[in-house]
């Protein structure tokens, strides 16, 4: 009779650790569930955020590419201009240079004849 009442404690304490156990793991359970639940709201904030950036990356690059084609055009639209223009450059330098010795700019002989 003694052994069965022994028995019978340990079974109960047996029992009673089941039961802090078991308690235990729910809350730890909970826990992983609380932590999850704001692990996942912090992941759809953070792909949200995420999709915002690409949008604004695209948005600007757009931008960017637009931009590099105008400097394009306009580069290239200046080096057609410019090559004309610096023959005829040229040419008239060489023109000056030749015609400075004989010409007075405008004004110099009323300015001669004053003194």
């Amino acid at each position: 009779m003694e052994a069965i009442k022994k028995k019978m404690q340990m079974l109960k304490l047996d029992k009673e650790n089941a039961i802090d156990r078991a308690e235990q793991a729910e809350t730890d359970k909970k826990a992983a569930e609380d932590k999850c639940k704001q692990l996942e709201e912090e992941l759809l904030d953070l792909q949200k955020k995420m999709k915002q950036t690409e949008d604004e990356l695209d948005k600007f690059s757009e931008g960017l590419k637009d931009a590099q084609e105008k400097l394009e055009l306009s580069e290239k639209t200046a080096a057609d201009a410019n090559v004309p223009c610096k023959a005829t450059s040229d040419r008239d330098t060489r023109t000056l240079d030749q015609g400075t010795a004989e010409v007075d700019p405008p004004g110099a002989s009323a300015l001669l004849n004053l003194n």
